[in-house]
């Protein structure tokens, strides 16, 4: 029988993942708000879309592009507003980071919304959706990136030996020339953690705020906590869900997603296992675990209709995001055991390259991705220490290692760090509140103990016993729910730790 197994959104959310001049005079905040400086209008037609129902207004912050030349050229950043349902409730806005980097948020608040977002939130706070610098409508950068490129993933492709490694410091090589040569104007430098930090203050400013409450996810919990670390006294009320671990990703946390998809694809094994009469993929969590191993070696070895192990993995890393795509999960991989050409076609078809050789949809995503990631910090440089990364993590994460542990284009990258990365303040109010899954695909929970370490008494950290990625309202805990509503809402910040048994 022909399977029709589409991917659409997985596709795009996987190829985000993976996600010169001295700033030493950098100024730290923008100005003390007097009256608000934004004129709130109408949103883009595709945010309308995508937010319908929920009504939306957005409007336009200018921003330096250099910090060090605060007077230099100015870049417009579009941010989103749903208004406070209770205006006598109101206590300020809540800003909002769906991750990435790379990720647009001008419609996340809708998104919170109908996923479930508590009414005393809505009523509490006016929620502050964004592009941030570089992405979508906030003056997009782009490195040319269309369907037929080699690079399509910002996670590289899983090398089975030395010398998928060496094809690979090709393609990753070709993909920062070609981001090189794509920045006419030099505007990819500034895309960093840091930059993106100082335009959150100018956007509080421009909103006439004296502080910012904050709810990032994924990488948007290295930019809130970069926020909280340079701003502390800006900061009001920050909530880090599904943390990286740091104010920026750097190569060990992208080999912590081979630990997150260990820790994470036995809750889908256990799926699986108890339904074999269904999908065949085996009776045990452990024969679960050999299927995904077969298949993986077979496609390493010929591929199906364009389906290779690299691919693959790829698919099954991105599905262990939310249960919810289990079912999707196991019938691809019902597919692939089975060699369905017609499947693996359909698998395919959301890749082909649109006529005249159009950008790829996620040319954006991938782009600022690398900008930021690659611009925060020091990536090394020689071939062989991915090597030997490679061939280490194969053996100590063999479902995922030999990917996340294989060489990008921030070895290649032109340009070195503007300066160092924002390093994590223990100084200042405690009003960080994180919050992470114990089982989680590209944000393993040891990502969550990390930054509480760095902030110390600062922060709280919710641990949950749940699988996938993103807690509060996308998750389905209530105990962490709650406990995140009453901190929102109330300012009840956890007097210590806290662990929500699962649901």
């Amino acid at each position: 029988m022909k399977r029709q197994i589409s991917v659409g959104q997985s596709l795009a959310l996987l190829a985000v993942l993976g996600l010169g001049s001295s700033f030493a005079t950098v100024p730290a905040a923008a100005e003390e708000p007097k009256t608000p400086q934004v004129k709130w209008d109408k949103c883009p037609d595709d945010v309308v879309a995508e937010a319908a129902p929920t009504e939306l207004r957005c409007a336009t912050v200018s921003v330096p592009l250099d910090y060090a030349a605060p007077e230099g050229e100015q870049i417009d950043l579009t941010v989103s507003r749903l208004t406070a349902a209770d205006p006598d409730k109101r206590r300020g806005v809540l800003m909002l980071n769906p991750g990435g980097p790379g990720g647009s948020g001008l419609a996340l608040s809708a998104l919170l919304v109908a996923q479930g977002l508590p009414s005393s939130v809505t009523d509490h706070y006016d929620l502050i959706g964004m592009d941030t610098r570089g992405i979508g409508h906030s003056t997009p950068v782009s490195c040319g990136f269309t369907p037929a490129s080699p690079y399509y993933s910002n996670i590289p492709p899983y090398a089975v030996d030395d010398a998928a490694v060496t094809a690979q410091a090709k393609v990753a090589e070709q993909a920062a020339e070609q981001c090189a040569d794509n920045d006419r104007d030099g505007r990819l430098r500034h895309l960093t953690t840091a930059n993106t930090a100082r335009d959150l203050d100018r956007i509080r400013a421009a909103l006439g705020e004296e502080k910012t409450n904050y709810l990032g996810y994924s990488y948007g919990t290295a930019l809130g906590a970069a926020y909280a670390s340079m701003f502390p006294e800006r900061s009001d009320r920050i909530v880090l869900d599904s943390n990286i671990g740091d104010t920026h990703l750097d190569r060990d946390g992208m080999r912590r997603y081979a630990l997150g998809m260990e820790q994470t694809l036995p809750d889908f094994a256990k799926w699986a296992a108890r339904r074999h009469d269904s999908y065949g993929l085996g009776r045990t969590p452990q024969e679960v675990r050999a299927s995904y191993l077969t298949i993986a070696g077979r496609l390493d070895k010929a591929p199906v209709a364009g389906i290779d192990g690299s691919l693959f993995r790829l698919l099954t890393f991105g599905h262990l995001f939310k249960q919810t795509q289990y079912p999707q999960l196991a019938q691809t991989w019902q597919a692939m055991l089975e060699g369905d050409e017609a499947a693996a076609r359909s698998l395919r078809a959301a890749q082909e390259e649109p006529a005249d050789g159009a950008l790829s949809p996620a040319d954006n995503a991938l782009t600022v991705f690398l900008a930021v990631t690659c611009n925060d910090v020091e990536w090394p440089e020689d071939v062989d220490t991915y090597r030997k990364d490679v061939a280490e993590d194969r053996e100590r994460y063999p479902l995922y290692g030999a990917a996340t542990a294989n060489i990008t284009p921030c070895a290649f990258w032109p340009h070195a760090p503007a300066e160092a990365p924002v390093k994590v303040d223990t100084e200042g109010p405690r009003n960080v509140l994180l919050l992470q899954n114990q089982r989680d695909a590209s944000t393993p929970h040891l990502g969550g103990k990390m930054l509480r370490e760095k902030f110390g008494d600062r922060a709280r950290l919710v641990s949950v016993d749940d699988s996938g990625h993103g807690v509060y309202v996308l998750g389905r805990n209530s105990c962490a729910l709650n406990t995140t509503t009453r901190y929102l809402v109330e300012g009840e910040m956890p007097k210590k730790d806290v662990f929500c048994r699962a649901d």
